[in-house]
């Protein structure tokens, strides 16, 4: 049975695909007829549940969506459920990136605690859903490196790492992030209700 993933962000497709492999996995690119689905929640699991549902019904599928985002602890948790508009411009990462790094500028390095934030969902035609959350800390650099993944991973650097997620390899990357976390904390959960009668 195909599951469809609720995005068309080649990046995010690629790597879902390799972390929840030995599934169907399709993107959004199947099913032109769905919309781009708004993010009206105030949180990652209702935007997530806002996201599945919407394609489950969609598309007659399972679907799968997340929400995630980089929160800055000097920022209050922000850009948190903003991150990809940070700048006013969905999916801008050099403009999100630049405005973040330009509002944490003055801040002394040892203060620029962060982490990732990822809650994974999946909904079913029948409207039955479940969500689940992963978290990957670390600290931000004022200068990006890197040139692997996509988003604020040029500027994040893990806890225990002295490299960005950007220098990173798509393998290293999956084995720690807060997507690899969240989506594997989902597989089972995606085995067990597509094999219940």
């Amino acid at each position: 049975m195909k599951i469809v993933l609720a995005t068309r962000n080649a990046g995010k497709i690629a790597e879902l695909r390799r972390i929840l492999a030995g599934f169907d996995i399709v993107g959004l690119e199947e099913f032109p007829s769905i919309g781009e689905v708004a993010e009206t929640g105030v949180t990652f699991e209702e935007n997530a549940l806002i996201k599945a549902h919407a394609v489950a019904q969609g598309s007659g599928l399972p679907a799968v969506a997340d929400d995630s985002g980089l929160c800055v602890d000097v920022l209050g948790g922000m850009p948190g459920v903003f991150s990809a508009r940070w700048s006013g411009r969905h999916g801008d990462d050099r403009a999100n990136l630049d405005l973040l790094l330009a509002q944490v500028s003055d801040v002394p390095a040892e203060r620029l605690t962060a982490h990732f934030a990822c809650v994974a969902a999946l909904a079913l035609p029948s409207g039955q859903a479940r969500a689940v959350d992963g978290t990957l800390r670390g600290s931000l650099v004022t200068t990006p490196r890197g040139t692997n993944g996509f988003g604020y991973d040029p500027i994040f650097v893990p806890e225990g790492e002295t490299r960005t997620t950007a220098e990173m390899s798509p393998e290293e990357k999956d084995a720690i992030s807060h997507r690899g976390r969240a989506f594997r904390a989902l597989a089972p959960i995606v085995r067990d209700l597509l094999s219940s009668p």
